[in-house]
Order: C-alpha cells, then structure tokens, then sequence
C-alpha cells in the first residue's frame, strides 16, 4: 500500500502542525495593547525538534508500530487473495484453451473470477479506509497529548511561542532556544500506553532480544 511508504513523512508534518504557539503571559482585555517594539523585546521563544520528538517519543514509537504492522498484514492479505485470483485466471485460460468447458460452464467460471476481482478491489478499499482512520486516531491523541503537555509545561516556563523545527523549515535558531528533550522527557514521563499500544511495544522488545 502506496500510503505507508509516505507514512513517516506524514507524521512528522502532523507532528510539527500541532505544535502550538504557547501565551506566555495573560494579558489584560482592558489595557491598550503596547507598541510592537516593547512586544517584540517581551517575547520569549522556543522550539522544538520534530525528528527528535517523533524518534523518541514512546507513543510516537508505539503507535508507528502499530500503523505499520497493520500495513503490513493488510499487504500480506492482499497479496494471497491477488495470487489466487491469478491462479484461478491462468487455469481459467488453459482450460479454455483445451476446451474443458462448455459454455454455460466457462461463463459461469467467468462470472465467479469477476466476483473474486470485485471483491478483492471492496477489501483493498476497506483496509485502505481503516488504516487511514487509524492514522486519524493517532493524529487526534497526538494533538491532543501534546496540546495538554505544552498547556501544563508553559505555566512555569512563560513561553510566548512554542516553535517546530522539522528538516530546514527554520534556517537559524539559537541552540539555547532547544526545548527538546525537556519536551521529549515531559511527554514520556505522562505518557500512558493502552492495552493496544503497551502489547506492540511488548512484541517490539521480543523482537530486540531475537
């Protein structure tokens, strides 16, 4: 399936998206706002570093996991049910050729491999729709753990904006700006994995032990 291929890209663009710019300071409705050149010396700014949050955040690590083992066994599905339909055609076609069939047999033959073609087309679409659905999911919780987490970590830090920094989006920043890791270590501290989640990372640890 052509989409996971591009899977990572597109969750490190989801990654940066949700990243949100944080209000530093509560502002009075009542007061006349300030000129742009005292607002600009009150700004305190920071970014982060998408690659970094994607390669070790535990849920970003657990639910890619996921994403991918179920692209994978959608392939792998696909697959045998293409393989046997190409074999029902090929052996369709000898016996054609060596007249094994009467007509009304050969037309009935027919009309089961469109069925079978049909149907794999329906079930390509349907897993196609449930893994997109899944990524939906993924994106939400997502932007949801990292809206809650940059809300709580700004209370004490006072950020006026919160940055992503993903690939050459941000041609120069000061590395004392990096809030990273302490992002990084926040969102893993809170983080939680499901029943779901916490069974991939599992699987994915036997794995490292093989």
């Amino acid at each position: 399936m052509k989409k996971m291929n591009m899977l990572r890209n597109g969750l490190l663009a989801t990654a940066a998206a949700l990243l949100m710019a944080c209000n530093g300071e509560k502002k009075d409705a009542a007061a006349p706002a300030a000129a742009n050149t005292t607002a600009s010396k009150d700004l305190k700014i920071a970014y982060v570093e998408i690659d970094s949050l994607m390669s070790q955040y535990q849920f970003c690590k657990d639910y890619t996991l996921l994403l991918t083992k179920k692209s994978e066994n959608a392939r792998a599905t696909l697959n045998s049910k293409a393989k046997a339909l190409d074999a029902d055609a090929q052996d369709f076609q000898r016996k054609i050729q060596n007249n094994a069939y009467t007509q009304e047999r050969a037309q009935q033959e027919n009309n089961r491999l469109v069925k079978m073609q049909q149907d794999l087309q329906a079930l390509q679409e349907r897993l196609a729709a449930e893994l997109d659905q899944e990524t939906l999911k993924y994106n939400n919780a997502l932007r949801d753990s990292l809206t809650n987490f940059l809300k709580s970590y700004n209370e004490s830090k006072g950020y006026s904006m919160v940055l992503s920094k993903a690939g050459d989006n941000m041609l120069l920043a000061d590395p004392s700006l990096d809030i990273t890791n302490e992002v990084i270590a926040g969102l893993n501290k809170r983080y939680k994995p499901t029943k779901e989640l916490a069974g991939e990372n599992t699987e994915a640890a036997k794995e490292e032990k093989k």
